[in-house]
């Protein structure tokens, strides 16, 4: 399989308030490179996020803007390339109203919900959390809430549903953005 797992985290409420990024590349089967990034949001952060990931305003204060950013990575985000989340909707949400507020045209790309495949999958877990989902899996997750270490959770519990339940299954999931 060849995707991208992705995952952001947000200073505040708003979907358009990305503070970080991160980026998990499968070529292969195997995770070939992995990309994380602060943002600087140019908003202002929220006491609740902060208490999720740790990331405060001044942490990000000389860091890019998701222009800057997007320049770079524009180019996993193009039709036909395979972009998977655990919890899909918010992360595409996140993407999609941040281009939205620089007035950056969205890409068009597939899509697949790690959480959704795990619910279908595996239906007699106690919740299907992407930390509760590694525990069950043996999946390494060493800071649940980093953009780093969740989007190469994501990436494993694709790979491990790949190889439990195969390829074929996996496309009735796949979405067009």
């Amino acid at each position: 399989m060849n995707f991208v797992a992705m995952d952001f985290e947000t200073a505040n409420a708003k979907r358009a308030s990305a503070c970080s990024l991160a980026l998990a590349i499968v070529r292969n089967n195997q995770i070939s490179h992995e990309f994380y990034s602060l943002i600087n949001p140019e908003v202002d952060f929220s006491w609740r996020n902060i208490n999720v990931h740790g990331i405060h305003q001044a942490d990000v204060a000389q860091s890019p803007t998701f222009p800057e950013l997007w320049t770079h990575i524009e180019p996993l985000f193009t039709a036909n390339k395979l972009v998977v989340a655990h919890n899909a909707s918010f992360d595409n949400s996140v993407l999609k109203r941040t281009l939205e507020r620089y007035s950056i045209q969205p890409p068009h790309y597939l899509t697949l919900d790690t959480l959704r495949t795990s619910k279908q999958f595996y239906p007699n877990f106690i919740n299907h959390k992407l930390n509760t989902m590694c525990d069950n899996l043996n999946i390494e997750l060493e800071h649940h809430h980093n953009a780093l270490d969740d989007s190469v959770a994501c990436a494993n519990i694709l790979l491990t549903q790949q190889q439990q339940f195969g390829s074929d299954v996996l496309r009735q999931f796949v979405k067009a953005i």
